[in-house]
C-alpha cells in the first residue's frame, strides 16, 4: 500500500480496524455483537500526519463510537501479512475494518474475508467512475473507495523550455529527449519503480496497459498477456536499460529512491505518484519550481497508468457494523476527502474536489490527475494478486536485466500465470 504516498509514501495504507458492518447495514446484534461501538483504525503509516486530526474530529461527534489509531509496518508486503494472518484466523481478531490495497479487493473478497456492502448507503456516484471498480469483485462492492492514484510523468520544465520542446507525449519522444537532452545537462533519462516489489509491478502494467494490452482477464480466470502489446510494453522498458536512458541504477529504485534522485537534480523524466510532485516542490528540493506534470506517454500517445489507492473494507466478522458504516461514510464525505489531499496530500476519490479553483492552485497537477485517472485501469484482478504480483516482478526483472529477451518473457509470463490462476 505505499502506491498512495501512492501521496503519503509510495500509498498511504489505511487498514482500519473497526468493530463490524453487515451487509444490510443494519445493526448486527448476535453473535459478533451490536450494531454502534468502539472502533480501532490501523494504518501502514501516517507519513504526513493528517490521520489523527481526522479522526479527531469524528470522535468528538460520536463519543459512543471512539476511533483507536493503531499502525501497521510501513511496508505493503509485511501489512498484507499481518492482515492476512488475521483475517485467516476465522474470528472478529484484531481487524475489523481494512483500508485495503486496491488490488486486494478481489483476493479478499474472493477468500470470503470482506463482506459485500450496500450500494445505496455510499455515495458513489460522486467520485471518479474509475475507482468504483477497483472495490468490486464479481459484481458486487465489497469495498469503498477511499484514496486514489495514477502515475504521472514528472520532468524538468526548464531544461525542456530551454530546448523548446513540449513534454513527450508517445514513448518515441519520451526515448529521444531522454537519450539526447539528458546527457548535455549531465541528467539521467528517466526513471520509474524498478527494484522487484510491487511497484515494478505497477511500473509493467502501465507499459502493457499502454500498448493496448492486459495482463488478466475475468477476475483473474483467464490470461491474456501473451500479446503483441505486451510484447511492446515490457520491450519499451527492457530497451530502456539496454541503450542506458533507463540508468541501471533505477533498477533499485522503488518511490522514495526514485523521488529523490528526480528532486534532488539528478533526472529528466520520473514516472511517480503526484506526491513526488509536491515533495519535489517542497522549498528544500533542488528542482523546486522547475517541474511540470503530464499524463504517462504511450506508443502512440498518452498511454494509461494504474490505479493506485486503497479501499475500505470490512471483516465478515465484524463486531459494530452500524458504526463501521457510519466511520466509511464519514472518511468518503466531502469534508474528510479535503483534508485527505490538504492535510495528507492524498489523491481524493471525490470528483467534485479535482474542479475546485482553490485546490488547483494549491495543487496546479490536480487537472492532470484528474485526467489520468479518468483513462487508469485497476491491476490484474485475482483473487491470487501476490502471487500474481511476484510473477510479474520475476518475468519482467529478467527481461529489464537482460537475461530473457521480452518475447520470451512474455511467454513465460503467460505460461506462470496460468499456474497460478489454476491453483
Amino acid at each position: 500500500m505505499r502506491w498512495i504516498h501512492a501521496a503519503g509514501r509510495g500509498l498511504l495504507v489505511l487498514a482500519v480496524v473497526l468493530t463490524g458492518y453487515v451487509a444490510s447495514g443494519a445493526p448486527a446484534g448476535g453473535a459478533h455483537g451490536t450494531g454502534r461501538g468502539p472502533l480501532t483504525l490501523a494504518t501502514a503509516g501516517d507519513l504526513t500526519g493528517y490521520l489523527g486530526p481526522l479522526l479527531d474530529g469524528w470522535n468528538r461527534t460520536h463519543p459512543g463510537e471512539k476511533v483507536t489509531l493503531v499502525e501497521l509496518p510501513d511496508s505493503a508486503d509485511e501489512t498484507h501479512a499481518q492482515m492476512t494472518t488475521d483475517l485467516r484466523d476465522g474470528d472478529r481478531g484484531r481487524f475489523d475494518v481494512l483500508n485495503i490495497d486496491v488490488a486486494w479487493t478481489s483476493e479478499f473478497a474472493a477468500a470470503g474475508w470482506i463482506s459485500p456492502l450496500p450500494r445505496t448507503r455510499f455515495p458513489l456516484d460522486s467520485f471518479l467512475p474509475p475507482v468504483v471498480d477497483t472495490a468490486t469483485y464479481d459484481g458486487e462492492l465489497y469495498a469503498v473507495p477511499y484514496v486514489t492514484n495514477a502515475g504521472l510523468l514528472l520532468y524538468r520544465k526548464d531544461v525542456l523550455a530551454k530546448e523548446g520542446v513540449p513534454p513527450p507525449r508517445t514513448w518515441a519522444e519520451l526515448e529521444e529527449q531522454a537519450k539526447t537532452l539528458a546527457p548535455k545537462y549531465g541528467l539521467d533519462g528517466y526513471a520509474g519503480q524498478f527494484l522487484p516489489y510491487e511497484g515494478l509491478t505497477v511500473n509493467a502494467a502501465e507499459a502493457v496497459y499502454s500498448a493496448g494490452g492486459t495482463i488478466l482477464g475475468d477476475e483473474g480466470e483467464r490470461v491474456t498477456v501473451n500479446s503483441e502489446a505486451a510484447r511492446e510494453g515490457i520491450g519499451f522498458l527492457a530497451r530502456g536499460v539496454r541503450e542506458g536512458w533507463i540508468p541501471k541504477k533505477a533498477l533499485s529504485y522503488k518511490e522514495e529512491e526514485s523521488k529523490q534522485a528526480f528532486q534532488d537534480g539528478h533526472l529528466l523524466f520520473l514516472r511517480n505518484w503526484p506526491y513526488a510532485y509536491v515533495s519535489a516542490s517542497g522549498k528544500d528540493s533542488a528542482v523546486a519550481g522547475k517541474i511540470g506534470a503530464v499524463p504517462l506517454p504511450g506508443p502512440d500517445g498518452p498511454g494509461a497508468s494504474v490505479l493506485g489507492g486503497s479501499n475500505l473494507a470490512v471483516n465478515s466478522h465484524a463486531g459494530h457494523p452500524d458504526s463501521a458504516a457510519r466511520l466509511l461514510a464519514y472518511l468518503t464525505g466531502e469534508r474528510a476527502q479535503r483534508q485527505v489531499l490538504t492535510k495528507g496530500a492524498l489523491p481524493p476519490v471525490r470528483a467534485s474536489l479535482y474542479d475546485d479553483p482553490e485546490l488547483i492552485r494549491r495543487f496546479p497537477y490536480l487537472p492532470t490527475l484528474r485526467e489520468s485517472v479518468l483513462a487508469a485501469a485497476p491491476r490484474p484482478k485475482s483473487p491470487h494478486y501476490d502471487q500474481v504480483s511476484l510473477v510479474v516482478q520475476a518475468v519482467v526483472r529478467d527481461a529489464m536485466t537482460g537475461h530473457e529477451t521480452p518475447a520470451a518473457a512474455v511467454r513465460r509470463l503467460a505460461r506462470e500465470l496460468a499456474a497460478v490462476s489454476h491453483r
